[in-house]
């Protein structure tokens, strides 16, 4: 594409926010108004409201969504889940990277622009309020470039207090979906003094929250995000990207009563490079910082609309549509990836579906061997572990399967579990020697909670060693 552009190629070398020298370049992006914008601005304002609105959600007297790291709880949509439920986690882990790669390969880095919170706090909300009270991206500049004035030290200190107090509401935000919004503000309305750790880890979360939003930003994408960098070896001719349609374009003719016959439509007005939040220019083809914003589209638009051209010159569009003039098509590796993900969604849905109440774990206790009983049975001893997955009280029976003999729970009390209590504790199992002809006889047990079913779990059982009659 290159050849049919008005620059080099030094661009491919280097990142387009620092120097020769090798100093940050700080972007000062232009506000962007158009119809991609305003679906950005409602879908950013929507899943703001789903971030901050989600903890105050509850279904069964349980957050709707928790993911309690230290006690090793995690609720999604009322389904209390273990680390018992591990290999769920795997599978759904495999398809949300499945998702991500087949999004990649079909629609670039789209998530990036429109979804990831990065992109949405850093524009749709301190971008807003850094314009609000210092002005548009030239008047950020002069005031960036000016001493240091009254005017200026009460317009940074307004902006950085308002950072600082949003960055902190991120972060009880995020830690609302670990602890739980009842146990967070119960945690504010005590005591400092009781939580001086907590307070500690939120403060230096708060913080982490400002640098970044107030100054990293657009680095983050560019130099910090593993996706913007494994993204270019998914990418491929056929991808849907934002992208420059050099042949309508090109060559480029700034004066527009001087435009030659075989003038393209780009008038070089760089105002595409002038809304773009990482600073680079579309023209100049796919590249490792474009988060797929659109805001060069929207740009774009409104100055083709004003010198009576047609709109999309930068444009939605995979380079073989722009190249070749063909069709957006699903390529091969892209419906192997979708039967990939298909086939993993099916598996993850079985695994939900058939996910029981309980996990019962019963294991024959280590160092023990088998007890010779006077009245000729033979006893093994066994370690249980259960845990209660629901929001209901569940009593548990065991019951062996193919074999009989007695279940004895050793301290004689019933096991009676409370909604999403884990129980262990020490059982007895007695067989009679007449049943066991091997030295290890696996066992079946089956877990019953009012005479229902919930699981079967296995194990095995020592007896001493039989030796069978010699014919004669």
């Amino acid at each position: 594409m290159d050849e049919h552009t008005n620059y080099s190629n030094d661009f491919r070398g280097h990142l387009s926010t620092v120097d020769e020298k090798g100093k940050r370049i700080w972007v000062y992006p232009k506000a962007v108004k158009g119809k991609l914008y305003r679906y950005r601005t409602l879908v950013s304002y929507l899943l703001l409201a789903v971030l901050f609105g989600l903890p105050h959600l509850y279904l069964h007297g349980e957050p709707l969504l928790l993911f309690n790291i230290m006690e090793r709880k995690f609720i999604i949509f009322g389904q209390i889940f273990w680390p018992q439920d591990f290999h769920i986690f795997l599978f759904a882990m495999i398809a949300f990277i499945l998702f991500v790669i087949l999004f990649t390969v079909v629609f670039g880095r789209i998530f990036c622009g429109w979804i990831c919170p990065q992109t949405i706090f850093l524009e749709m909300v301190f971008r807003k309020i850094e314009r609000f009270i210092e002005g548009d991206h030239s008047a950020q500049k002069k005031l960036n470039a000016a001493p240091w004035t009254r005017d200026k030290i009460l317009k940074k200190t307004a902006k950085h207090i308002l950072f600082i107090g949003i960055s902190y509401l991120v972060a009880n935000t995020f830690l609302a979906y670990i602890i739980g919004k009842k146990e967070l503000i119960a945690i504010q309305l005590d005591d400092p003094a009781n939580h001086i750790g907590g307070l500690f880890t939120i403060t230096v979360f708060s913080l982490l929250f400002y640098g970044v939003f107030a100054f990293l930003r657009e680095q983050v994408c560019t130099n910090i995000c593993p996706y913007g960098r494994f993204q270019g070896v998914m990418l491929d001719s056929n991808t849907v990207v934002v992208a420059y349609d050099y042949k309508r374009g090109e060559p480029r003719e700034k004066n527009i009563k001087l435009r030659a016959q075989n003038a393209g439509d780009c008038i070089d007005c760089k105002q595409c490079v002038l809304v773009c939040p990482t600073g680079i220019d579309i023209r100049n083809g796919t590249q490792l910082e474009c988060v797929n914003c659109t805001a060069c589209i929207d740009a774009c638009d409104e100055v083709m609309l004003s010198i009576n051209k047609p709109t999309n010159l930068i444009k939605y569009a995979s380079e073989n549509q722009i190249s070749k003039g063909l069709p957006f098509i699903f390529t091969a590796r892209t419906k192997a990836y979708t039967a990939f993900l298909a086939l993993i969604l099916i598996i993850l849905g079985i695994m939900i579906f058939v996910r029981g109440q309980v996990e019962t774990t019963v294991l024959r206790s280590r160092g023990q061997m088998f007890t010779q009983m006077n009245d000729g049975r033979i006893s093994n001893l066994y370690k249980y572990k259960i845990v209660n997955k629901s929001n209901e009280e569940v009593p548990i029976h065991f019951k062996l399967l193919d074999i009989k003999g007695e279940i004895e729970i050793i301290g004689g009390k019933e096991i009676h579990l409370h909604p999403e209590q884990k129980t262990e504790g020490i059982m007895m199992i007695k067989i009679d020697t007449l049943q066991l002809t091997k030295r290890t006889t696996p066992l079946r047990l089956e877990v019953i909670t009012n005479g229902r079913k919930l699981e079967e779990v296995a194990t095995v059982f020592l007896a001493p060693r039989h030796h069978k009659k010699k014919q004669k």
